[in-house]
């Protein structure tokens, strides 16, 4: 099959791109002695993880049990789960997992933790647990180091369970802020004879500052793989670098300004993460995607010298990536412009 053949929309995935967008950020890693555990979420194939592993990084990070479940049975044996696993039954599977592989999770609640407990009283294998802190993002974690110490302290003091540590999801550009409350959070442990030993923090837009979070033992860097529009936004990378890109037909040009892609909310998603559009047109930058209903984008053409055709194929650089890998069951891995293969998304939809 040629690239001309592919049916639209189609998500194209450059392997070259994702190499080097992989090795760059290992290469800055290891010259910070920083651990990398990169998040699949942002592509959600297995043989991109094993890839991530074996070019230096300790494990992966996945969002939900599903997810590490899909890993897990792909032989992925290192996975770190930053997420509050309540009710009965994901932490069966979750005890089912467990016993699997090496898997960590965080919790940010006595409830939570109660939970666990509760679910590996009886088990051989105790689970690792990190305490998720909230260090200026505004979702989950607690809102201080003392909370942090006394759920640490619960997690130590519980049958089945193995305090590691810290974790946080860190909002852009608090560098100073995560440290702080990181940094105090760890010492108040040790100072409590606890052994905080993986301080874990996250987040591609502010990855090239990770070393000036001293106290982090390791990162997460999730969209690096593939970079998008907002990333580029964020200085994280350039528009080479984007290894993602959605490929749609035009299907109608109503008027001299206006044309119609095949690519609506259902292949580039809605999010706009505080952006003009919904992408960025590679061989059309001055053109705007102003509108998505789902099947349909709706393009201003009206700053473009050249205008495209009904029939014209355009790639496109999403504003988020990682919600584009979870629209399609499929995307297609290229070098330049050869086809290597078709690849089945098998992450996509565990969201469970």
């Amino acid at each position: 099959m040629k690239l001309s053949d592919v049916d639209t929309p189609a998500v194209l995935i450059d392997v070259d791109r994702v190499e080097a967008n992989l090795q760059r950020f290992q290469r800055y890693a290891n010259g910070h002695r920083l651990a990398v555990r990169p998040h699949i979420k942002t592509h959600k194939l297995p043989r991109f993880a094993k890839r991530q592993i074996e070019l230096g990084a300790v494990g992966i990070t996945c969002q939900k049990l599903g997810e590490a479940e899909v890993m897990a049975d792909a032989g992925i044996t290192d996975i770190f789960l930053p997420y509050n696993i309540v009710g009965h039954a994901k932490l069966d599977r979750l005890v089912a997992l467990n016993a699997r592989i090496k898997i960590a999770v965080t919790a940010d609640s006595d409830v939570a933790i109660h939970g666990l407990a509760e679910a590996f009283k009886n088990s051989t294998k105790p689970l690792v647990v990190l305490i998720e802190c909230d260090t200026g993002m505004g979702r989950c974690g607690v809102q201080t180091p003392d909370e942090a110490l006394a759920l640490a302290k619960l997690v130590d003091g519980s049958d089945g369970l193995s305090f590691a540590g810290f974790m946080t999801f860190p909002k852009t550009g608090s560098i100073a802020q995560t440290e702080a409350f990181l940094s105090l959070a760890k010492k108040m442990a040790r100072d409590a004879g606890l052994d905080p030993r993986i301080i874990s923090n996250g987040g591609s837009p502010d990855m090239w500052r990770a070393h000036e979070v001293t106290s982090a033992t390791e990162h997460r860097p999730g969209t690096y793989i593939y970079l998008d529009r907002f990333q580029v936004s964020k200085g994280v990378g350039t528009w080479d670098d984007c290894a993602l890109t959605v490929l749609a037909t035009v299907v109608s040009r109503p008027t001299e300004n206006r044309a119609v892609i095949d690519a609506g909310s259902k292949a580039l998603t809605s999010d706009t993460l505080g952006l003009e559009g919904f992408g960025r047109i590679t061989d059309y930058p001055d053109a705007v995607i102003t509108s998505l209903s789902e099947e349909h984008g709706v393009i201003d053409l009206g700053a473009c010298a050249s205008k495209p055709k009904v029939g014209d194929r355009l790639r496109v650089i999403p504003n988020h990536c990682c919600v584009v890998s979870n629209l399609f069951d499929e995307v297609i891995l290229i070098s330049g412009d050869e086809i290597i293969e078709s690849a089945r998304v098998a992450a996509r939809g565990r969201v469970d």
